[in-house]
């Protein structure tokens, strides 16, 4: 465990896409600002507590079918707005 002291304003990266920010604190309390990809579930315990499961889960993503019929509508409309512009 790696134990870090921080300013307000301060940050720490994880990895390439997750930030935490020190934003400041009172007696008991600090605060953080968490930016990460929405794919990733981030959950909040209290020390101490016995950890029960989290009723957030992970947004579903969509089919790879879908995906692949987003492409092509986008492709078609490229293709149709260059067609427009000559």
């Amino acid at each position: 465990m790696l134990k870090l002291t921080l300013k307000p304003g301060e940050y720490i990266d994880i990895g390439k896409n997750i930030r935490v920010i020190f934003s400041g604190g009172s007696a008991n309390n600090i605060h953080l600002l968490v930016d990460a990809p929405r794919e990733l579930n981030i959950a909040r315990s209290s020390a101490g507590e016995k950890k029960a499961p989290s009723p957030y889960y992970k947004e579903q993503g969509i089919s790879e079918e879908a995906k692949q019929e987003i492409r092509e509508i986008l492709r078609r409309e490229r293709r149709g707005a260059e067609g427009n512009t000559r």
